[in-house]
């Protein structure tokens, strides 16, 4: 694995130590040897991780360490402090400091390349989010500032796998202060209740008498409902080979026992930070997407999102071997309906036919509002004989229930009409086709509306 690495140390025979392991890694080193150089490099250079050296002169690295992580711009790059300060309150100073890991010189090297590559796996799949999202507010689909610090770790839902009950014990005395703490002692229920109910942190014992922690790791990582749940391994000093091996296929964090309660309540906390972050990067993109491509008023497709994916569904029938068909739907007379009743009224309409259509298409199916009372449907794999019994189903329905509105009557009799066509062989386009299904349209309103005709071709 390739990153870019920030070493940041005012004793430059130890840069130069750390630059010549990492360069053997062939990792991209970038050096600084004082916390005022490193933080600048950090803004300017985006580095994907930085390893900050805690006692140096003017700044130490826990205040340098406060800073990155106090600003927008650097906060999601993971840093870890390398000290030769070996006391748990060094370490615990400098996890509340917003550092994503300690360690202590002498170095090993088995360790410093297992959280090294840990963190920057984790921090390329935050940049993809961050990239998205970015991508998104660009084009006005998302307003809400994504920067700001998530500090909110209140209410939060850990499973804790454990299945020495005294170890459990203190685990949840230390977190239920702030965390709701579910205790699971038979891992295979632990998996299970994982996938059923949403967790903000799995800590998960290596040390389990009956079943390899590992597993129950590698387990979480491979299910869709669990992929994304933060998981902080609880290990031995002595353990370092499986500790390396968890790091590897993804554990977002580690703990050694004895258990210092500061220190858990500090590593639970940044990884419960990092786990709101990325979902909401998720969330508001999601959300921006459905915005994009939505109706507002329908819930049903946009006119761009059928201009973006009507050639593809056509490209795919063509490839299975089967015909693709058109419907374009007015509803008759709709101008009425505002002009008497109101666009209040009109709305209820579009909404209900909305719902009308929905219910009587496929799933595979593509419904959109194409603009006012026009709406498209797509209708993969399907020749003509069968999108027009649809249509035609769709027709009735909407001609024979009276829809219910907020008017004196209460309700309003409203009736559609119906053009169609199929995909006409090779040459063939998105363009023409809704062409064509829009000629057959306007001769089912010539021809007195309330209607479905399909076109010759």
């Amino acid at each position: 694995m390739s990153a870019r690495v920030l070493v940041v140390d005012d004793v430059l025979v130890n840069v130069k130590l750390l630059e010549a392991k990492l360069m053997a890694e062939y990792f991209d080193v970038l050096s600084a040897t004082n916390a005022a150089d490193g933080i600048e490099l950090a803004l300017t250079k985006s580095p994907d991780i930085i390893l900050l050296d805690v006692m140096m002169p003017d700044m130490d690295g826990y205040e340098a360490c406060r800073q990155l992580k106090e600003n927008p711009k650097t906060q999601h790059i993971p840093v870890i402090m390398v000290t030769a300060l070996d006391q748990r309150s060094d370490r615990i100073r400098g996890l509340e400091a917003g550092a994503d890991d300690f360690l202590t010189k002498p170095v090993d090297d088995i360790a410093l390349f297992a959280r090294v590559k840990s963190l920057v796996r984790l921090k390329m799949a935050t940049d993809e989010l961050r990239a998205r999202y970015a991508t998104g507010t660009e084009m006005g689909l998302i307003s809400v500032d994504i920067e700001e610090v998530l500090d909110n770790t209140d209410s939060t839902e850990i499973l804790v796998v454990e299945d020495k009950p005294l170890y459990a014990e203190k685990i949840v005395e230390t977190l239920s202060t702030n965390h709701h703490v579910v205790v699971e002692s038979d891992p295979r229920e632990a998996l299970l209740r994982a996938r059923n109910q949403d967790f903000d942190l799995a800590i998960v014992s290596l040390s389990l008498e009956e079943f390899d922690g590992l597993r129950l790791c590698s387990q979480l990582r491979t299910h869709e409902e669990t992929r994304q749940l933060p998981i902080l391994m609880l290990v031995d000093e002595e353990d370092m080979p499986r500790l390396v091996r968890g790091l590897d296929m993804g554990v977002n964090d580690y703990l050694t026992r004895p258990i210092d309660r500061n220190e858990l309540t500090a590593r639970a906390k940044t990884q419960i930070q990092r786990k709101r972050y990325a979902d909401k990067l998720r969330d508001d993109f999601q959300a921006g997407l459905e915005v994009a491509i939505t109706d507002q008023l329908t819930g049903l497709y946009n006119r761009r999102y059928l201009s973006s994916h009507l050639e593809n569904l056509i490209s795919k029938s063509v490839e299975s071997g089967r015909s693709i068909s058109l419907l374009v739907i007015d509803i008759d007379h709709f101008k009425i309906v505002n002009d008497s009743h109101g666009h209040d009224v009109g709305d209820e309409v579009l909404k209900e036919f909305a719902r009308r259509l929905s219910s009587n298409v496929r799933g595979i199916d593509m419904a959109c509002r194409f603009g006012g009372e026009e709406f498209v449907v797509a209708m993969p794999e399907t020749d003509v004989s069968f999108a027009y019994m649809v249509a035609e189903r769709l027709r009735q329905e909407v001609a024979e229930i009276p829809f219910k509105v907020k008017t004196a009557e209460g309700e309003l009799n409203i009736t559609i009409s119906i053009g169609i066509t199929d995909w006409d062989g090779e040459g063939d386009c998105a363009e023409a086709l809704l062409k064509r299904a829009d000629q057959a349209l306007y001769k089912a309103k010539r021809d007195g509306r309330n209607r479905v005709v399909a076109d010759a071709a």
